[in-house]
């Protein structure tokens, strides 16, 4: 409904006088007078004779040019502009610029002596790109403004609270008062969300669309505005929306109490986009190693645009010791994503002087890559970095740790891959590899690793239609693999002696193969492979009679060596089932059988090896040693023992069909009870003794609804063993023994349960991310990951509001996480348990916002605890209080945590840990 300016209806509105015939008689007379002027006489004048031009010819023509824009510009006339038809007073604009559109649930009154419009009950107002709706709203055109205010019941009690919306910034008052001309506004106890906060303003002024200022506000992230258990009180502000915050004299009050926390001022930013700004550190004391007080995880956020930001962050310790952390996430959309991290740490021990003082340096470099399938569907880069130094994760002082602390691999792998798309194709792969055993700090590394493949050949298949028959089922393909790899420890790491003792090598494979069906239900298939290898450093070995000893000698220079097997292979797929009827709760059983016998051979490539022949001076004779030059090469020395085998497997699946009792159709549910069960085994049929290799049984199961996970295996042997424990050719059986001998047993069981309504948090799943970049565990049976540094990792939702009730009842959440590993070793008839263990790890909400978790492990062979850990949060629904506690082993620290979970606020916080004590 569109509204008319008040002028356009007071013009309709006039008064008529009585009725005259004045102005007639008027007009005869001044028609009679304009006759008597103007006119002629009817008699006709006399004529008078016409006068000719004369033509004369122009004499100047043809002489002289004359000049005509001369002569226009000196008889020109210039007319006078009227300066009165241009008013010099500017035109007065309309009382609204644009369209008022109004509406009202009850009713909507126009005064127009008042020049007033009233609506009442859900109200709403829209100009241009303001709206407002409230209980009541009244336009006063005369003075160009607009009040909303509530509306009060018979109980007295006031709903539909004005809402003001202009742009992007939303405003709840008690009451405001709006002028559609300056665009200015008073506002009485509103409501604003600003960038995740909530400014409740006791009277406000918007000075324009930019600027508010306000009196006697409170700041707070909490949700519960009527109530907020804190706030900062802002006796003075001003507030620029989606920028800043800016204030006089500003304090904290907690549940409207009084806190020394005050600053004579403030500044909020406030920004949907991120910006750069300073990352307050945490203060405290590390009195377990000595180093005295710090500051730790200080520094600067950049922002450096929307696709990439940089985080440096530093600590600091008074004896000396500092570490330096640079973070990097950056992310293109339908591109690629990732993040970098690195970390250095410059640890001293004690005081300079002192007997205990020690100084190390640990480092880590963590680099995550991945690319969106859509970015390119031929060509892929990911990379996934994991190295540093070997004891970085048992020394850092960086929190995040625990649960890595026990993990004994860094592994790395940064790969480049190619498609080339025809017939055949072509696949290429560049990596880069890293291995790292933190125990014995050895490195192994590939740089880099060459693949090529060519997709497999059907040289005899019919171009059109299914393969068929031996023949048009060969096939056959071509791969390549080249590597560099090097061998070293953490002192020599990218130093002269790694690239020294590098290995390089190439491998060219063209494996050829091809299946048929036979009878129907057998399956056959045969290949065959050929190897070249090339290599660019062998060995020669030599006698030193000084050292007495075998000496190698490295020769540098290519050379070659190639090889060749055969394998053959049939199978089949066996059916059995046992029909129980289906009136019974188990229906059917239901065992899948699926056999393999194969056959391989690899001949004895004798003319890579040599004999060395040389004098002991101790012994009675000449010994000889043979030898190979590849011995030492990249891929293996090729075999020089002839040998054919024949394999046979079985493997087994076992399933149930059981009545189900919540399906209202009827249909019969399948369980699985066995998902494997396997045997496997070898003979060796150019061996001279041991023909029979050992008997592995492996298996597998789930149970409890998936619940419980059932891992076993076992290794048994039909050989006996002599007084020496040594294996015989004798069969167990026909030494007194039983038909197989256990050498070897395994079993592994996980068991996960937790309450139907118990959901893990996202911040679980974020902190699990960043373990696992770290090659921790997914899951908290080593510790929980956690860092005080970066709240995203633990930045857990506030809970569900529950509703009291009279009979209070509350489902408390849990979840319990067990692991159980037995291993049993008789290799050598010593009949032991090598390892025994149990791992559990729960958490448990006693009450709606306290959760506490453990998690810890029992050796039964060692009979004592392993890495436990005690966690304790506490939801203070806008705070968040965590306290982890490890309180025994080499790893025994305690991390205590309370600070505003908001974003905006996160750097007012309280941080208080004990680090682990020097392991010496």
């Amino acid at each position: 409904m569109a509204i008319q300016k008040p002028s356009h209806t007071f013009t309709k509105i006039h008064l008529k006088a009585l009725r005259t015939n004045i102005h007639q008689i008027l007009f005869i007379l001044s028609f009679t007078v304009f006759i008597n002027t103007l006119g002629f006489a009817q008699d006709l004048p006399k004529e008078k004779p016409s006068i000719l031009p004369k033509t004369q010819k122009d004499t100047l023509r043809d002489t002289k040019t004359v000049n005509i824009d001369a002569l226009i510009k000196k008889n020109s006339v210039t007319k006078a502009e009227d300066t009165t038809s241009t008013d010099s007073t500017p035109k007065k604009k309309s009382m609204l610029e644009g369209i008022v559109t109004y509406k009202a649930k009850d009713y909507v009154s126009t005064n127009i002596k008042e020049q007033k419009i009233y609506l009442y009950n859900e109200a709403k107002v829209t100009y241009k790109d303001m709206e407002i709706t409230a209980g009541t709203i009244v336009i006063d055109y005369s003075k160009n403004e607009i009040y909303a205010g509530r509306i009060k019941d018979s109980a007295g009690n006031y709903s539909q609270l004005p809402v003001f919306t202009q742009g992007n910034n939303v405003v709840e008052p008690d009451s405001i008062r709006f002028n559609t001309e300056t665009k200015k506004a008073l506002v009485w106890n509103s409501r604003t969300e600003q960038s995740g906060g909530t400014i409740i303003a006791e009277r406000s002024k918007k000075e324009n669309d930019s600027v508010y200022y306000i009196s006697n506000s409170r700041f707070t992230t909490s949700e519960d505005l009527d109530d907020p258990e804190y706030y900062f009180l802002i006796r003075k502000g001003k507030v620029v929306p989606d920028k800043k915050v800016v204030t006089g004299y500003t304090n904290m009050y907690i549940y409207d109490v009084w806190t020394p926390v005050l600053v004579p001022f403030a500044f909020f930013p406030l920004s949907d986009k991120r910006s750069s700004g300073i990352i307050i550190p945490s203060f405290g004391e590390d009195s377990g190693n000595d180093r005295g007080y710090f500051l730790q995880n200080g520094g600067y956020y950049f922002a450096l645009s929307d696709y990439y930001d940089l985080t440096v962050l530093g600590d600091y310790y008074t004896n000396g010791s500092y570490g330096l952390r640079v973070e990097s996430s950056y992310r293109k959309r339908y591109g690629y994503s990732g993040n970098l991290s690195f970390r250095y740490e410059n640890l001293i021990n004690e005081e300079r002087g002192f007997p205990n003082y020690s100084k190390s340096s640990v480092y880590n470099i963590r680099w995550s890559h991945s690319q969106d399938s859509k970015a390119n569907p031929n060509s892929r880069f990911s990379a996934s970095v994991n190295l540093g130094s070997s004891r970085y994760y048992q020394e850092s002082i960086n929190q995040l740790n625990l649960s890595n602390t026990l993990n004994n691999t860094l592994s790395s792998s940064i790969s480049y891959s190619k498609t080339f798309q025809g017939e055949p194709q072509v696949n290429v792969s560049l990596t880069a590899t890293h291995s790292q055993n933190s125990n014995t700090e050895s490195i192994n590394m590939t740089l880099p690793t060459l693949q090529a493949n060519v997709s497999r050949i059907y040289p005899f298949a019919p171009k059109i239609g299914s393969k068929k028959g031996i023949l048009q089922n060969i096939n056959f393909q071509y791969n390549l693999r080249g590597e560099n790899r090097f061998q070293t420890t953490d002192d020599e790491f990218f130093k002269k002696e790694m690239f020294e003792n590098g290995r390089m090598g190439i491998q060219h494979s063209i494996p050829i193969s091809t299946n048929f069906k036979l009878l129907k239900y057998l399956s056959l298939s045969a290949s065959t492979n050929y190897q070249e290898n090339w290599v660019f450093k062998t060995i020669e070995k030599s006698y030193d009679p000084v050292l007495d000893e075998v000496v190698n000698t490295d020769v540098n220079g290519f050379d070659s060596y190639r090889t060749y097997n055969f394998s053959a292979g049939m199978g089949t797929t066996l059916y059995g089932m046992y029909d129980f009827g289906k009136d019974k709760k188990i229906q059917a059983i239901r065992h899948v059988m699926r056999p393999n016998i194969s056959y391989s051979i690899n001949p004895a490539f004798d003319q890579y090896y040599d004999t060395l022949t040389y004098d002991v001076i101790d012994a009675d004779g000449t010994t000889s040693l043979e030898y190979t030059r590849f011995e030492e090469s990249l891929f293996g020395a090729p075999g020089n023992t002839y040998s054919s085998n024949i394999g046979i497997s079985v493997n087994n699946t076992i399933e149930a069909k059981v009545r189900d009792d919540e399906n209202e159709d009827g249909e019969p549910k399948k369980i699985s009870l066995l998902s494997s069960l396997n045997f496997s085994t070898s003979y060796n049929l150019s061996a001279d003794t041991l023909k029979l290799a050992p008997i592995r049984m492996t298996g597998g199961t789930s149970i409890l609804n998936n619940k419980m996970s059932i891992n076993f295996g076992a290794t048994m042997d039909a050989y006996a063993l002599d007084n020496n424990n040594s294996r015989i050719n004798t069969l167990n059986i026909n030494n007194g023994g039983s038909l197989l001998r256990l050498t070897g047993a395994n079993a592994n069981i996980s068991y996960s349960l937790s309450s139907k309504d118990f959901k893990e948090s996202e911040s679980d799943e974020a902190a699990k991310e960043e373990s696992l970049r770290s090659g921790g565990r997914a899951d908290d049976l080593f510790g929980k990951p956690q860092d005080f540094a970066d709240q995203r990792l633990n930045n857990d939702k506030q809970s569900e509001n529950i509703e009291p009730n009279e009979l209070y009842n509350y489902s408390i959440p849990w979840t319990l996480r067990l692991a159980y590993a037995v291993n049993y070793n008789n290799l050598a008839r010593q009949s032991e348990i090598s390892s025994h263990s149990l791992m559990f790890s729960g958490d448990i909400e006693i009450s709606p916002r306290w959760k506490v978790g453990v998690s810890s492990g029992y050796d039964f062979k060692n009979k004592g605890f392993s890495l436990t850990q005690f966690r304790f949060e506490r939801d203070l629904l806008s705070w968040r209080m965590n306290f982890s506690w490890v309180p025994f082993g080499q790893y025994a620290r305690w991390n205590f945590f309370i600070g505003i979970r908001s974003n905006l606020l996160k750097d007012l916080k309280y941080d208080k840990r004990r680090q682990p004590d020097r392991q010496l």
